[in-house]
Protein backbone atom coordinates (compact mmCIF):
# COMPACT_ATOMS: atom_id res chain seq x y z
CA UNK A 1 0.00 0.00 0.00
CA UNK A 2 1.66 3.12 -0.93
CA UNK A 3 1.31 5.84 1.96
CA UNK A 4 0.35 9.30 1.32
CA UNK A 5 1.88 11.05 4.43
CA UNK A 6 0.92 14.41 4.37
CA UNK A 7 -1.55 17.36 3.02
CA UNK A 8 0.05 20.87 2.33
CA UNK A 9 -1.54 23.98 1.04
CA UNK A 10 0.55 26.82 0.17
CA UNK A 11 -0.41 30.43 0.05
CA UNK A 12 1.85 33.42 -1.12
CA UNK A 13 0.80 37.34 -0.38
CA UNK A 14 2.13 38.91 -3.14
CA UNK A 15 5.07 41.44 -2.73
CA UNK A 16 4.57 45.18 -1.62
CA UNK A 17 6.39 47.30 -4.30
CA UNK A 18 9.18 48.64 -2.06
CA UNK A 19 12.91 48.02 -2.13
CA UNK A 20 12.35 45.04 1.00
CA UNK A 21 9.68 43.14 1.11
CA UNK A 22 7.83 39.91 2.05
CA UNK A 23 6.04 37.13 1.87
CA UNK A 24 4.43 34.03 3.94
CA UNK A 25 4.50 30.54 3.34
CA UNK A 26 2.04 28.72 5.08
CA UNK A 27 1.82 24.82 5.30
CA UNK A 28 -0.79 23.08 6.42
CA UNK A 29 -0.85 19.58 7.59
CA UNK A 30 -3.31 17.06 10.09
CA UNK A 31 -2.00 14.96 12.71
CA UNK A 32 -3.88 13.08 15.19
CA UNK A 33 -7.31 11.89 14.95
CA UNK A 34 -9.24 12.92 17.55
CA UNK A 35 -12.68 11.43 16.87
CA UNK A 36 -14.48 10.20 19.74
CA UNK A 37 -15.83 7.11 19.10
CA UNK A 38 -17.22 6.54 22.81
CA UNK A 39 -19.17 9.74 22.55
CA UNK A 40 -22.69 7.81 22.13
CA UNK A 41 -21.90 5.94 25.10
CA UNK A 42 -20.56 8.57 26.98
CA UNK A 43 -17.61 7.59 27.20
CA UNK A 44 -14.44 8.59 25.36
CA UNK A 45 -12.24 6.48 23.31
CA UNK A 46 -9.93 7.64 20.23
CA UNK A 47 -8.49 5.23 17.66
CA UNK A 48 -4.80 5.99 18.00
CA UNK A 49 -4.56 7.15 14.44
CA UNK A 50 -1.37 9.04 14.28
CA UNK A 51 -1.36 10.95 11.03
CA UNK A 52 -3.95 12.21 8.64
CA UNK A 53 -3.42 9.61 5.14
CA UNK A 54 -5.60 11.10 2.08
CA UNK A 55 -7.43 8.00 0.87
CA UNK A 56 -7.81 9.83 -2.78
CA UNK A 57 -5.81 12.07 -5.28
CA UNK A 58 -6.32 15.68 -4.55
CA UNK A 59 -9.77 17.36 -6.07
CA UNK A 60 -11.55 13.98 -5.29
CA UNK A 61 -14.22 13.38 -2.55
CA UNK A 62 -11.97 10.43 -1.13
CA UNK A 63 -9.15 13.28 -0.61
CA UNK A 64 -11.21 14.21 2.45
CA UNK A 65 -11.02 10.67 3.75
CA UNK A 66 -8.16 9.46 5.98
CA UNK A 67 -7.03 6.26 4.74
CA UNK A 68 -5.74 4.94 8.18
CA UNK A 69 -8.63 5.11 10.17
CA UNK A 70 -11.81 6.38 7.75
CA UNK A 71 -12.61 9.34 9.35
CA UNK A 72 -12.77 12.93 7.83
CA UNK A 73 -10.24 15.24 7.71
CA UNK A 74 -12.00 17.64 9.92
CA UNK A 75 -11.39 15.01 12.62
CA UNK A 76 -7.53 15.34 12.71
CA UNK A 77 -5.77 17.79 14.48
CA UNK A 78 -5.17 20.97 12.14
CA UNK A 79 -1.55 21.83 12.49
CA UNK A 80 -0.22 25.22 10.16
CA UNK A 81 3.01 26.11 9.98
CA UNK A 82 4.07 29.84 9.07
CA UNK A 83 6.72 31.08 7.69
CA UNK A 84 7.75 34.52 6.33
CA UNK A 85 10.24 35.73 3.88
CA UNK A 86 12.25 38.34 2.98
CA UNK A 87 13.34 39.40 -0.49
CA UNK A 88 14.85 42.50 -1.28
CA UNK A 89 15.67 44.09 -4.73
CA UNK A 90 18.45 46.15 -5.98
Amino acid sequence: MKKRLVVYKRSDEPPVSSTNSSFTVRNVRYGECLKNHAASMGGYAVDGCREFLASGEEGTDEAVTCAACGCHRNFHRRVVETEARLSYRY
